[in-house]
């Protein structure tokens, strides 16, 4: 057996080890199901229409309720509305699974991390996700807030 071939059939069974640890090819999920709930005064409200988005897509829930998403190592950005009551927006980060970090710092030497950060796969958001809403204004509230104090000519 020549070197190259041995070299070469030495690292089909040395490539594994070094990819183990990572989620993207361990077959980690590459969705998750996230609970939303709005909350208004310290009380929840319902019925409150969300619109979740990330750089992988956009759904829509309405809360209180569960969404499936995609993964992604970039914040997930909800904005609430419900008519009459008030709106939200809030971005909630990801952070790495604990098993997909430990395989890919112990197997793959932190090589597999990069692969899961583009994929999402070895990234989660918070199982639950809470809103906080702000009233909604009146009309003499937005136009007291509008007025332009200036004098005209």
């Amino acid at each position: 057996m020549s070197r190259f071939s041995r070299n070469f059939f030495l690292s089909f069974l040395i490539a594994p080890l070094f990819l183990g640890g990572c989620a993207t090819v361990s077959d980690a999920p590459l969705q998750q199901q996230v609970e939303l709930h709005a909350v208004l005064d310290y009380q929840e409200v319902g019925g409150v229409g969300c619109l979740l988005s990330n750089n992988l897509g956009r759904w829509f829930v309405v809360a209180p309720g569960r969404v499936t998403i995609a993964r992604s190592a970039e914040p997930l950005v909800v904005s609430c509305k419900k008519a009459g009551m008030g709106m939200a927006q809030e971005a909630f980060g990801s952070r790495p699974d604990a098993m997909s970090l430990m395989g890919n710092v112990v197997i793959s030497a932190g090589m597999g991390l990069a692969v899961d950060k583009y994929s999402g796969a070895g990234w989660s958001y918070p199982a639950n996700l809470t809103v906080l809403m702000a009233p909604a204004q009146t009309r003499e509230e937005l136009a007291a807030a509008q007025r332009v104090d200036s004098a005209v000519f």
